[in-house]
């Protein structure tokens, strides 16, 4: 499990880096991480499941951001390519921590409904189980925000 602090840095780092840092944004990634892996405990999928990473995204999820968001916005590929080192997709949603956060954040990026307030747990949570998690996934909000709690607040 990540050091809280550390982590909070790199989220930050990786957000302003990439042009797209706002407190609600970083507090959502890192519950996004502590809900997804346990904070990076888990770094594939648990069982025969895709998904990759600190935040457990799906390869087909990660193609989708570059051909359908992402190649439309040869700016942002530019500022993610220089804060990751990654010019498309492959293997960096593995191994590469920057990228991860890059591809998390860009995810919620696309999405239309405005980001709740950094210090609202509930609206991070309800927001992370409609555009993250669907409604058809097995994580509740409630778990979210225990997750959260635990790993980012240290409760």
């Amino acid at each position: 499990m990540f050091d809280r602090t550390q982590f909070r840095d790199l989220v930050t780092d990786i957000t302003m880096a990439i042009g797209l840092h706002a407190p609600a944004a970083v507090n959502l990634l890192l519950g996004t991480a502590a809900q997804e892996s346990r904070f990076g405990t888990f770094l594939k999928q648990i069982g025969t499941g895709p998904a990759l990473g600190v935040f457990q995204m799906e390869p087909a999820t990660e193609r989708d951001i570059w051909e359908n968001y992402l190649r439309y916005h040869p700016d942002l590929i530019a500022m993610i390519t220089g804060a990751t080192g990654a010019t498309g997709p492959g293997q960096h949603l593995r191994w590469n921590l920057a990228y991860q956060i890059a591809m998390a954040r860009v995810h919620y990026l696309r999405r239309k409904q405005p980001l709740p307030s950094a210090g609202d747990l509930p609206g991070l949570a309800g927001y992370w189980k409609q555009h993250y998690n669907t409604t058809m996934g097995a994580g509740t909000v409630e778990e979210f925000m225990a997750n959260y709690r635990r790993c980012v607040l240290g409760q």
